[in-house]
Protein backbone atom coordinates (compact mmCIF):
# COMPACT_ATOMS: atom_id res chain seq x y z
CA UNK A 1 0.00 0.00 0.00
CA UNK A 2 1.71 3.22 -0.99
CA UNK A 3 2.23 5.46 1.87
CA UNK A 4 0.52 8.48 2.77
CA UNK A 5 1.84 12.56 2.27
CA UNK A 6 1.74 13.36 5.72
CA UNK A 7 4.05 9.53 6.69
CA UNK A 8 6.34 10.37 3.62
CA UNK A 9 7.13 14.12 5.43
CA UNK A 10 7.38 12.60 8.57
CA UNK A 11 9.60 9.98 7.84
CA UNK A 12 12.54 12.35 5.88
CA UNK A 13 12.09 15.15 8.66
CA UNK A 14 15.10 13.61 10.63
CA UNK A 15 17.38 13.76 7.26
CA UNK A 16 16.07 17.44 6.89
CA UNK A 17 17.38 18.70 10.41
CA UNK A 18 20.46 18.84 11.89
CA UNK A 19 21.38 19.12 15.56
CA UNK A 20 22.59 22.68 14.60
CA UNK A 21 19.78 23.73 13.27
CA UNK A 22 17.40 22.49 15.85
CA UNK A 23 19.97 23.92 18.48
CA UNK A 24 19.80 27.68 16.59
CA UNK A 25 16.16 27.29 16.37
CA UNK A 26 16.34 26.75 20.06
CA UNK A 27 17.49 29.37 21.08
CA UNK A 28 16.17 32.36 18.65
CA UNK A 29 12.70 31.11 20.71
CA UNK A 30 14.75 31.52 23.99
CA UNK A 31 16.28 34.43 23.09
CA UNK A 32 12.70 36.07 22.13
CA UNK A 33 10.28 34.32 24.95
CA UNK A 34 12.73 33.44 27.46
CA UNK A 35 12.78 29.48 29.11
CA UNK A 36 9.33 29.41 29.97
CA UNK A 37 8.51 29.83 26.00
CA UNK A 38 10.41 27.13 25.43
CA UNK A 39 9.08 23.49 24.95
CA UNK A 40 9.71 20.35 22.57
CA UNK A 41 6.32 21.15 21.31
CA UNK A 42 6.91 24.81 20.15
CA UNK A 43 10.31 24.12 18.82
CA UNK A 44 8.86 21.95 16.72
CA UNK A 45 5.86 23.82 15.69
CA UNK A 46 8.40 26.54 15.15
CA UNK A 47 10.48 24.23 13.17
CA UNK A 48 7.64 22.94 11.14
CA UNK A 49 8.29 19.36 11.77
CA UNK A 50 7.03 17.05 14.30
CA UNK A 51 8.26 16.67 17.81
CA UNK A 52 9.14 13.22 17.20
CA UNK A 53 12.25 14.78 14.38
CA UNK A 54 13.49 16.60 17.37
CA UNK A 55 14.02 13.84 19.55
CA UNK A 56 15.64 12.02 16.75
CA UNK A 57 18.76 14.08 16.98
CA UNK A 58 18.52 15.44 20.86
CA UNK A 59 16.85 12.84 23.16
CA UNK A 60 15.36 15.08 25.86
CA UNK A 61 15.16 19.07 27.58
CA UNK A 62 18.23 18.59 28.84
CA UNK A 63 20.09 17.50 25.74
CA UNK A 64 18.68 20.62 24.11
CA UNK A 65 19.42 22.86 27.10
CA UNK A 66 23.04 21.45 27.01
CA UNK A 67 23.54 21.84 23.17
CA UNK A 68 21.63 25.73 23.66
CA UNK A 69 24.31 26.80 26.53
CA UNK A 70 27.50 24.95 24.57
CA UNK A 71 26.50 26.63 21.40
CA UNK A 72 26.48 30.38 23.39
CA UNK A 73 29.46 29.50 25.21
CA UNK A 74 31.39 29.20 21.74
CA UNK A 75 30.00 32.73 20.35
CA UNK A 76 32.96 33.75 22.91
CA UNK A 77 35.08 32.05 20.66
CA UNK A 78 33.63 33.57 17.72
CA UNK A 79 33.70 37.29 18.94
CA UNK A 80 36.79 36.82 20.16
CA UNK A 81 38.37 35.38 16.58
CA UNK A 82 36.63 38.17 14.97
CA UNK A 83 38.10 40.97 17.69
CA UNK A 84 41.42 39.74 16.94
CA UNK A 85 41.44 39.34 13.28
CA UNK A 86 44.74 39.02 11.38
CA UNK A 87 46.82 39.96 14.92
CA UNK A 88 44.81 36.51 16.19
CA UNK A 89 47.87 34.38 17.41
CA UNK A 90 48.45 31.43 19.54
CA UNK A 91 49.75 31.84 23.19
CA UNK A 92 52.81 30.22 24.22
CA UNK A 93 53.35 28.31 27.34
CA UNK A 94 52.09 25.27 26.66
CA UNK A 95 48.21 26.84 25.02
CA UNK A 96 46.66 23.81 23.60
CA UNK A 97 46.11 24.48 19.61
CA UNK A 98 43.42 26.51 18.50
CA UNK A 99 43.28 28.39 21.43
CA UNK A 100 43.70 32.00 20.68
CA UNK A 101 45.48 34.78 22.54
CA UNK A 102 42.97 37.56 24.20
CA UNK A 103 45.33 40.33 22.71
CA UNK A 104 48.13 42.56 23.57
CA UNK A 105 49.15 43.91 26.28
CA UNK A 106 49.25 43.40 30.11
CA UNK A 107 47.50 40.52 31.29
CA UNK A 108 45.23 41.72 33.26
CA UNK A 109 44.16 43.74 30.38
CA UNK A 110 43.63 40.48 28.38
CA UNK A 111 41.93 38.82 30.82
CA UNK A 112 39.09 41.72 31.41
CA UNK A 113 38.87 41.81 27.86
CA UNK A 114 37.91 38.67 27.55
CA UNK A 115 35.68 38.17 30.20
CA UNK A 116 33.95 41.50 28.87
CA UNK A 117 33.51 39.30 25.67
CA UNK A 118 31.77 37.03 27.31
CA UNK A 119 29.29 38.99 29.60
CA UNK A 120 28.71 40.79 25.76
CA UNK A 121 27.57 37.03 24.78
CA UNK A 122 25.33 36.05 28.22
CA UNK A 123 23.65 39.84 27.28
CA UNK A 124 22.40 38.92 23.86
CA UNK A 125 21.22 35.59 25.58
CA UNK A 126 19.87 36.42 28.72
CA UNK A 127 17.93 32.98 29.78
CA UNK A 128 21.93 31.78 29.47
CA UNK A 129 23.21 32.36 32.65
CA UNK A 130 19.99 30.68 34.58
CA UNK A 131 21.04 27.32 32.23
CA UNK A 132 24.73 27.38 33.16
CA UNK A 133 24.23 27.91 36.76
CA UNK A 134 21.84 24.74 37.04
CA UNK A 135 24.72 22.53 35.63
CA UNK A 136 26.72 20.16 37.53
CA UNK A 137 29.67 19.64 34.52
CA UNK A 138 30.80 22.38 31.84
CA UNK A 139 30.34 21.90 28.49
CA UNK A 140 32.93 21.48 26.08
CA UNK A 141 32.93 25.25 24.69
CA UNK A 142 32.68 26.16 28.15
CA UNK A 143 36.01 24.05 28.70
CA UNK A 144 38.04 25.62 25.88
CA UNK A 145 36.90 29.43 27.21
CA UNK A 146 37.93 28.33 30.35
CA UNK A 147 41.36 27.25 28.52
CA UNK A 148 41.82 30.66 27.10
CA UNK A 149 41.07 32.38 30.86
CA UNK A 150 44.40 30.47 32.13
CA UNK A 151 46.23 30.74 29.20
CA UNK A 152 46.33 34.77 29.98
CA UNK A 153 46.82 34.17 33.36
CA UNK A 154 49.73 31.51 33.00
CA UNK A 155 50.57 33.91 30.11
CA UNK A 156 51.16 36.67 32.68
CA UNK A 157 52.57 35.34 35.01
CA UNK A 158 50.42 33.81 37.08
CA UNK A 159 51.15 30.63 39.09
CA UNK A 160 49.15 27.00 38.44
CA UNK A 161 48.29 27.94 42.50
CA UNK A 162 47.54 31.39 42.21
CA UNK A 163 45.33 30.48 38.45
CA UNK A 164 43.28 27.64 40.52
CA UNK A 165 42.64 30.17 43.22
CA UNK A 166 41.10 32.81 40.69
CA UNK A 167 38.76 30.24 38.65
CA UNK A 168 37.10 29.70 41.98
CA UNK A 169 37.09 33.42 43.02
CA UNK A 170 35.89 34.60 39.89
CA UNK A 171 33.32 32.16 39.64
CA UNK A 172 30.34 32.90 37.21
CA UNK A 173 32.19 36.16 36.30
CA UNK A 174 34.58 33.89 33.76
CA UNK A 175 31.38 33.57 31.85
CA UNK A 176 30.44 36.89 32.24
CA UNK A 177 27.87 36.96 34.91
CA UNK A 178 27.46 37.33 38.82
CA UNK A 179 25.64 34.38 40.39
CA UNK A 180 23.82 36.10 43.25
CA UNK A 181 23.66 34.35 47.13
CA UNK A 182 20.04 35.33 46.72
CA UNK A 183 17.59 36.03 43.96
CA UNK A 184 17.03 39.73 44.60
CA UNK A 185 15.84 40.51 40.83
CA UNK A 186 13.10 43.15 40.64
CA UNK A 187 10.04 40.07 39.73
CA UNK A 188 11.10 38.45 43.14
CA UNK A 189 10.81 41.83 45.35
CA UNK A 190 8.06 43.26 47.57
CA UNK A 191 5.93 46.24 46.20
CA UNK A 192 3.93 48.50 47.23
CA UNK A 193 2.40 48.40 50.93
CA UNK A 194 4.34 45.24 51.28
CA UNK A 195 8.03 46.74 50.51
CA UNK A 196 7.05 49.70 53.09
CA UNK A 197 5.71 46.85 55.63
CA UNK A 198 8.98 44.86 54.86
CA UNK A 199 11.29 47.70 55.62
CA UNK A 200 9.71 49.24 59.07
CA UNK A 201 10.44 45.62 60.25
CA UNK A 202 13.74 45.51 59.49
CA UNK A 203 14.49 49.00 60.28
CA UNK A 204 14.60 48.28 63.85
CA UNK A 205 16.15 44.88 64.15
CA UNK A 206 18.70 45.19 61.41
CA UNK A 207 19.14 48.86 60.30
CA UNK A 208 21.60 48.41 57.66
CA UNK A 209 19.94 45.59 55.52
CA UNK A 210 16.77 48.33 55.67
CA UNK A 211 19.27 51.03 54.77
CA UNK A 212 20.73 49.31 52.20
CA UNK A 213 17.75 47.53 50.69
CA UNK A 214 16.34 51.49 50.52
CA UNK A 215 19.40 52.64 48.56
CA UNK A 216 20.21 49.44 46.27
CA UNK A 217 17.83 49.37 42.56
CA UNK A 218 17.68 45.69 41.83
CA UNK A 219 17.43 45.79 38.08
CA UNK A 220 20.29 43.25 36.92
CA UNK A 221 20.22 42.73 33.18
CA UNK A 222 21.18 38.76 34.13
CA UNK A 223 20.03 38.94 37.75
CA UNK A 224 19.74 40.98 40.59
CA UNK A 225 22.25 43.66 40.96
CA UNK A 226 23.98 42.44 37.92
CA UNK A 227 23.92 45.70 36.64
CA UNK A 228 26.99 46.85 34.23
CA UNK A 229 28.36 49.28 37.17
CA UNK A 230 28.27 46.22 39.68
CA UNK A 231 29.70 43.87 37.14
CA UNK A 232 32.61 46.13 36.54
CA UNK A 233 33.05 47.10 39.93
CA UNK A 234 33.40 43.42 41.17
CA UNK A 235 35.76 42.27 37.82
CA UNK A 236 38.14 44.93 38.33
CA UNK A 237 38.67 44.90 42.17
CA UNK A 238 39.40 40.80 41.94
CA UNK A 239 41.52 41.55 38.78
CA UNK A 240 43.79 43.89 40.64
CA UNK A 241 43.73 41.53 43.64
CA UNK A 242 45.34 38.93 41.91
CA UNK A 243 48.05 40.78 39.90
CA UNK A 244 48.98 42.20 43.59
CA UNK A 245 49.30 38.53 44.66
CA UNK A 246 50.94 37.57 41.45
CA UNK A 247 53.49 40.26 42.55
CA UNK A 248 53.97 38.98 46.45
CA UNK A 249 54.56 35.19 44.83
CA UNK A 250 57.59 36.56 42.93
CA UNK A 251 58.80 38.28 45.51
Amino acid sequence: MPRRADDRSATRAPARLSRETIVAAAIDLADRDGLAGLSMRRLAQHLGVDAMSIYYHLRDKDTLLAAMVDAVAAEIETEAGVEAGAEAAIMGGGTAAGVEAAGNGPWTDQLRALITRARRTMLRHPWAARVLEARDTPTPAVLRHIERVLAVMRGGGCSVSLSHHALHLLGSRILGFSQDLFDDSPNTAPTGEAAAAQAAAWAETMPHIAELAAAVAHSGALGGCDDEDEFAFALDLLIEGLDRRRLAERG
